[in-house]
């Protein structure tokens, strides 16, 4: 099987990732009921339980205190965030603005990856990712103005798209640790969020459609992609398998759509592009940076 594995090429990982990843939406939103830390919690811990096997042999608790707060930041953080976002907001718009954080992975690089300049490139692209994520809001608002509680949803979708992007540029900083970690992680980071479940929210019991789509949720785009991303990125080139993750808020906006049973609108489709434009904009940005930084 290892054998089998390896002769998998990068690209394959990527884009299964991708298409787990685009899940995440539609299943947060058909648990959109439930109390976000609980989702979150119950996801990660799933997730987790994936790598329970490796982290008892590797003895992974014994992890530094950097790695945990890292971890626990943006597996945390993000997907808290990202559940609420969903329940507050129109769930096609905060998604939209969401996946800004492949674009926000690229500008924030110059300030979290030693070595790595800001260019127009850059400026670019945040330009074209903003205007994407108003686009996504305002073509939910043609006549009436965001409600208080909309506008929280969008803010929660911008933090969590910040989250992510800055947690994926600290882990770049953490080559020397295994893949199996980010299941200790994510224990870590699900039982938190019980916690948090526990002590803030009301108590609720899910049904059985809502614990069969909680553990899909750890099974796949809330633990499992996170084991298959770390294959396609140690298997090929970042930037090629990064290209990937454009598609994620393309396919993901296009499932919220169906599930909803609405139409997409041009605004939808126009904030799409200029967020994929955006990210790929971005990304060229940094290649032709990092080419252009005298070797060290």
């Amino acid at each position: 099987m290892p054998r089998l594995l390896d002769r998998v090429p990068s690209s394959a990982w990527a884009l299964a990732t991708v298409l787990v990843w685009a899940s995440l939406a539609p299943m947060g939103v058909s648990v959109k009921h439930l109390p976000p830390f609980l989702i979150t919690g119950c996801g990660l811990v799933v997730g987790g339980l994936l790598a329970l096997p490796q982290i008892i042999k590797q003895r992974l608790w014994r992890l530094d205190a950097a790695t945990w707060a890292i971890g626990i930041y943006g597996l945390f953080g993000y997907h808290a965030l990202l559940f609420a976002a969903l329940q507050l907001a129109p769930p096609v718009a905060a998604n939209l603005i969401n996946y800004l954080w492949p674009m926000g992975i690229v500008v924030l690089a110059a300030w979290l990856v030693p070595g790595v300049r800001w260019t127009w490139g850059h400026a670019g692209a945040a330009i074209l990712g903003f205007a994407g994520s108003a686009m996504a809001i305002l073509g939910n608002h043609s006549v009436n103005a965001p409600l208080p509680t909309e506008w929280l949803g969008y803010g929660f979708a911008l933090a969590a798209a910040f989250i992510w992007s800055t947690y994926s540029l600290l882990t770049k900083r953490r080559s020397h640790v295994p893949t199996a970690a980010i299941g200790a992680l994510c224990l870590a980071a699900g039982g938190l969020s019980l916690l948090m479940h526990w002590l803030f929210e009301s108590p609720v019991t899910p049904n059985g459609a809502d614990t069969a789509v909680l553990i899909l949720l750890g099974l796949g785009p809330v633990g499992g992609a996170f084991f298959l991303w770390d294959l396609a990125l140690k298997k090929g080139d970042a930037r090629q398998v990064g290209l990937w993750a454009f598609l994620t808020p393309v396919l993901s906006t296009g499932a919220l759509a169906w599930q909803s049973g609405q139409a997409l609108q041009w605004q939808w489709l126009a904030a799409t592009a200029l967020v994929v434009a955006s990210a790929v904009i971005g990304r060229w940005a940094g290649a032709r940076a990092a080419q252009a930084s005298p070797a060290p």
